[in-house]
């Protein structure tokens, strides 16, 4: 039996086996799973290349190839200046446009040019609109010229012919008639219709004006004739006053100089005599002279380390009276000393050593017979009473109903009638502090805020006013070092973290404190 058997060329045909299927299934699986995350890597791939574009247009246009940017200011700046748009606020005019062009590329000569034309065309509208009758617009317009270094001459001519024109409308007679009047009347400066403004404004219109220049000059030497009056008289704010109107409106005038140096004589002059009232004790005195020149010049450095000089002599006068258990003067003197340098160190020195010796005092209660210390507890409860009557709850220091009442409880804390009368006094502590915060007067918060303390107030409400305190003093700190006041703000500090170490910002603050420090030296 013969069976036919395959050429020895073809493969034997494939016997499929129940076991084939499965590869071929999960192949399927697969590609159905790999489809849709091929579209999702495509995807990938083309943000990727926009993304790629943006990029380089960002860094390789616009950095590396600026003068594109800048092209487009100067064509943007040229097509201003033919619509006659020079300057405008909102950086569309060709002023700022150039300006812009400049600080791309500072070497370029072209937006320097720019500039000066726009300048030249600034004269020209300047003189139309003077021509026009729109004064205001003219002068808008010089101002722009000169800015930008116009051509003097031709700012000069349209200058002249703008104040003719203003005089020619504005009634310079009328004008003179009503400044003669004033000086007549002796309203020589100030506020309104008076001489020196009327002179003024004639001036202005027409410099050489012979008239207003004559009567000028006869009200400025009666303001300086009243400024060394004033002078004599000690009153140097008023002399100040004059002096500085006579320097505005004529700072040659012939008088000026030598009124000057009188006020700078009679300066020196109270300088000297605020720092020998000081060295003799004279403080009340001292501290008026001194506050004379603050009230002329603020900023009088001397003045300030006068008042710091007197607050440190209270100090010690304070401690003194402590020593001899004096407490009542002792805290008038405390007083006086914080109202003058609320962060003084040497103030805090002197009320820490007050407390001391109080406290010393206080555990001498103990040892006296029982029988005296109640008599001086009543005493001091009397008169604590008295001084509540007649309204002296916290102040005068040394004399109110709280310092006498501070008294007794050290004498005797656990009487019932002390309490008592804590309790009465709390409320007008309490809003004696909250005044005190509403006045920004610090120093007297502070002493509100110690009654309350010492008065038995609430643990927790003494927290909270403890940190408000700080954080006011934190803010005086942080103006003191804005205006530059390093010292004063690291006072500022110190006292807040003396009210309240854990005051929220003053690490922060310390850290600006120490970086300001460091560019100074």
């Amino acid at each position: 039996m013969n069976r036919a058997r395959p050429e020895p060329d073809e493969p034997a045909p494939r016997v499929a086996r129940p076991g084939d299927r499965e590869p071929l299934a999960r192949r399927a699986s697969a590609a159905r799973r790999w489809h849709p995350h091929w579209r999702w890597i495509l995807l990938a791939i083309t943000v990727l290349l926009v993304g790629l574009v943006l990029l380089v247009r960002l860094v390789v246009v616009d950095r590396l190839w600026p003068e594109t940017r800048a092209q487009a200011l100067l064509d943007d700046a040229a097509l201003a200046v033919r619509e006659g748009r020079l300057d405008a606020e909102d950086g569309s005019g060709a002023r700022q446009l150039y300006e812009a062009a400049q600080a791309l590329d500072p070497d370029d000569v072209r937006p320097r040019a720019g500039l000066a034309q726009v300048a030249e065309a600034a004269v020209v509208q300047a003189r139309s609109a003077s021509a026009a009758g729109r004064f205001d617009d003219a002068h808008r317009l010089l101002r722009l010229a000169r800015e930008l270094a116009a051509p003097r001459d031709a700012v000069i001519a349209v200058a002249t012919d703008l104040r003719r024109r203003e005089a020619a409308g504005a009634g310079l007679e009328d004008i003179l008639l009503q400044a003669r009047a004033a000086q007549a009347a002796g309203r020589l400066d100030g506020d309104g219709d008076t001489a020196l403004s009327g002179y003024r404004r004639i001036l202005e219109l027409e410099p050489g004006h012979a008239e207003a220049l004559r009567g000028r000059d006869e009200v400025l030497a009666t303001v300086l004739e009243a400024a060394r009056a004033a002078l004599r008289a000690g009153d140097l704010q008023a002399a100040g006053t004059r002096i500085a109107s006579a320097r505005v409106h004529d700072p040659g005038h012939a008088d000026l100089p030598d009124t000057e140096a009188r006020l700078t004589e009679e300066l020196d002059a109270l300088r000297r005599r605020a720092t020998a009232s000081i060295e003799s004790g004279q403080l009340e005195r001292g501290v008026a002279q001194w506050r004379t020149l603050l009230a002329f010049d603020p900023d009088d450095a001397a003045a300030q380390r006068g008042l710091a000089d007197a607050a440190a002599a209270y100090a010690q006068r304070a401690e003194r009276q402590a020593r001899d258990f004096n407490f009542a003067e002792a805290d008038a003197q405390l007083h006086e000393a914080r109202a003058l340098a609320p962060d003084s160190d040497a103030v805090r020195a002197s009320a820490e050593h007050v407390e001391r010796s109080r406290v010393r005092h206080a555990q001498l209660g103990p040892r006296l017979p029982l029988a005296e210390r109640t008599r001086r507890v009543a005493r001091l409860l009397a008169d604590a009473s008295a001084a509540e009557a007649r309204g002296d709850l916290l102040s005068p220091p040394g004399e109110s109903a709280y310092d006498r009442l501070r008294a007794a409880r050290l004498l005797a804390p656990d009487d019932a009638a002390v309490a008592r009368a804590s309790a009465r006094l709390l409320p007008a502590a309490q809003q004696c502090f909250d005044a005190g915060l509403r006045a920004n007067n610090l120093a007297r918060a502070r002493d509100c805020m110690d009654a309350r303390a010492a008065l038995g107030d609430d643990a927790a409400a003494l927290r909270e006013s403890r940190r408000r305190l700080a954080q006011r003093w934190l803010a005086i700190g942080d103006e003191r070092l804005g205006a530059g006041n390093i010292s004063g703000a690291g006072a500022a500090l110190a006292t807040a973290r003396e009210i309240d170490p854990g005051v929220p910002g003053h690490a922060e603050f310390q850290q600006r404190l120490r970086t300001a420090s460091i560019r100074t030296d």
